[in-house]
């Protein structure tokens, strides 16, 4: 048999070790913080080591509660996964899936519906949020994410690497005035992507490496990549633009990139999702397909 502790107190441990908060755990279980801080004292009495210290600064693991957390945080994931497998036997299947919002429109939602005629049993739900998804509240069970790869406590796939492009309308290349090398931008409107600043070059940057001095700072600002996609389209401006975000308007023809110089970026995009999700055959369902969409079809 296993000994364990008490189960609603290596709950709460969980909780507080992931938060450092007592009170944040609190919300989190539906309980008040003197009930989380006595399920930890008893904690604590019963394995015979401080899980904690508590000082002005706010909450710390010690050494013997960072040397659990990992283990315990893991395996309520998995019980939460065990669960959920025990309750779908039999009835309809949902996958929700973290992602920022231009991302799921311009990119994902396009694509969805081959998703859905591949597994009508599994439905989807899109959760758009330029926040990261908090895994362990249930928020979630799969995300694509922009960035490095570096999650820590999850499992991260390659989805597929980016660049940066200008994109304009095509009537802005014949337009008066023309818009044909880098240094015409000077008599252009520059529309800028403010939704992160750390994904890639502003146009102060590009400007700069496409050897101009034109003034990188002006111009109407979005807090949205697809918000400056469509202001592009539109014939508002010139934006820089991930290229997987403005690839289909690219393909319809409703961009263009008008100089052959693109800039990459250290960011890829990452499927990721805590070790336990994966038991779930609708992420793994999920997680395959969205590989599919970036895989290239054997040739014949």
């Amino acid at each position: 048999m296993r000994r364990l502790p008490p189960l609603n107190a290596l709950r709460a441990f969980e909780a507080a070790a992931r938060h450092l908060s007592f009170a944040r755990a609190a919300d989190e279980l539906a309980v008040t913080p003197g009930a989380v801080s006595q399920q930890i004292k008893a904690l604590e009495e019963t394995v015979g080591v401080a899980l904690f210290r508590r000082d002005p600064r706010g909450l710390e693991l010690t050494e013997a509660g960072s040397a659990a957390f990992p283990s315990l945080r893991d395996g309520f994931d998995r019980l939460a996964a065990g669960a959920r497998l025990m309750t779908e036997r039999g009835g309809p299947r949902r996958v929700t899936v973290s992602a920022a919002p231009s991302f799921a429109s311009k990119w994902l939602v396009p694509r969805l519906d081959g998703f859905q005629s591949s597994h009508p049993d599994i439905d989807v739900y899109v959760h758009a949020d330029m926040q990261l998804v908090d895994f362990s509240s249930g928020e979630a069970d799969i995300a694509i994410r922009f960035g490095r790869g570096e999650y820590e406590n999850l499992d991260a796939t390659l989805l597929m690497a980016e660049r940066i492009v200008p994109v304009c309308a095509p009537a802005l290349l014949r337009g008066d005035p023309p818009l044909k090398t880098p240094s015409d931008l000077a008599r252009h409107t520059l529309l800028h992507d403010d939704s992160r600043t750390e994904d890639g070059p502003s146009w102060a940057m590009w400007l700069k490496a496409a050897g101009t001095d034109i003034d990188g700072a002006r111009g109407p600002r979005f807090n949205q990549s697809s918000l400056a996609i469509e202001a592009a389209v539109a014939g508002k401006g010139v934006a820089l633009a991930k290229y997987a975000l403005a690839e289909a308007d690219l393909v319809a023809a409703r961009l263009v990139i008008p100089f052959d110089f693109t800039t990459p970026t250290d960011f890829s995009y990452w499927v990721v999702h805590p070790s336990a999700k994966a038991a779930l055959p609708e992420v793994a369902a999920f997680k395959s397909w969205l590989l599919e969409q970036v895989t290239p079809p054997a040739s014949a």
